[in-house]
């Protein structure tokens, strides 16, 4: 079981670096797997999308909130971290052209020794995606050719695509992960982001779903795994838990559920002691360092 700790966006602290630092060497010290860094381009100031892991319909976080660039943030956490992971939970996929994608993951990869994972979510904020010039409703369609184009080009070979969206010959990306596969996770709660992570994906993270809810997600991943004739059980399901909350036998539990990795949300604390203090906690309940959560 892996342990990964989400930045806490909500407290306005993540673009500031000695903060960001201080956080990110904390989490690496204290024995958590990564550090996992959240996406908006754009936040608006008013919308009509419905937000839908609140019954209210609306996002907590605020328009004006900062949100840096999780790719830039996680180049910035690299250089002052030897060990940590990096990830994304989630990348708009929507927002970005996958060939200029690409390239940046493949930069970040390298430059970071392999330390990172890509978990990308199709969006729910109409006016976001549109405002990075994307059509909302062919979204679903045109992620799963940039998942395709990505891989393609981070052979490192000269590759060509055509496709419905995106269309290329004798295109050369490099740096490249060589036989390393940069993992690609979905982010999402329908049975479409399930059905993406089983065909195309290394696993599902439909985190804020439980009960017959999550395990008929789990079960259309392993469906769509099989039906593309892939191992369904070299997919990771990645679920949420507090870092105030979590302990071994919650741990546990979720690993019953066929989590391989328990993604932790901290409190939107301004005070690096105080978020220092969570994490120390945490671990310290968790046993990291002492022994995995079989």
């Amino acid at each position: 079981m892996e342990f990964d700790v989400i930045a806490p966006v909500g407290s306005a602290m993540t673009a500031d670096p000695e903060w960001m630092l201080g956080l990110a060497q904390h989490v690496e010290s204290c024995g958590f797997g990564a550090l996992v860094v959240v996406e908006h381009a754009v936040m608006m100031a008013e919308y009509a999308s419905q937000y839908p892991y609140d019954p209210s319909g609306r996002v907590e976080l605020a328009a004006d909130c900062p949100v840096p660039d999780p790719l830039e943030l996680l180049a910035f956490v690299a250089a002052a971290t030897t060990t940590l992971g990096l990830a994304t939970g989630v990348l708009v996929l929507p927002n970005h052209h996958p060939v200029v994608l690409a390239k940046r993951i493949a930069t970040l990869d390298a430059l970071s020794g392999g330390r990172f994972r890509l978990c990308v979510g199709m969006g729910w904020m109409r006016e976001e995606v549109e405002a990075c010039g994307t059509d909302f409703d062919s979204r679903g369609r045109r992620a799963n050719e940039q998942i395709e184009v990505m891989r393609a080009l981070w052979s490192g070979e000269p590759t060509a695509y055509d496709g419905e969206f995106f269309s290329f010959e004798h295109a050369l990306c490099r740096p490249a992960p060589g036989s390393r596969s940069i993992p690609i996770h979905i982010g999402g709660h329908t049975r479409a982001a399930a059905r993406r992570a089983g065909r195309l994906g290394d696993g599902l993270q439909p985190l804020g779903v439980v009960g017959a809810d999550l395990e008929a997600l789990r079960s259309e991943m392993v469906r769509s795994a099989v039906d593309a004739g892939r191992d369904p059980d070299a997919l990771d399901l990645t679920l949420g838990h507090l870092v105030t909350r979590v302990d071994r036998d919650k741990a546990e539990r979720l690993a019953t559920l066929g989590a391989t990795r328990i993604v932790l949300a901290m409190s939107d604390t301004q005070d690096l002691d105080q978020a220092r203090d969570e994490l120390s906690q945490c671990a310290e309940r968790l046993g990291l360092g002492v022994g995995a959560v079989n």
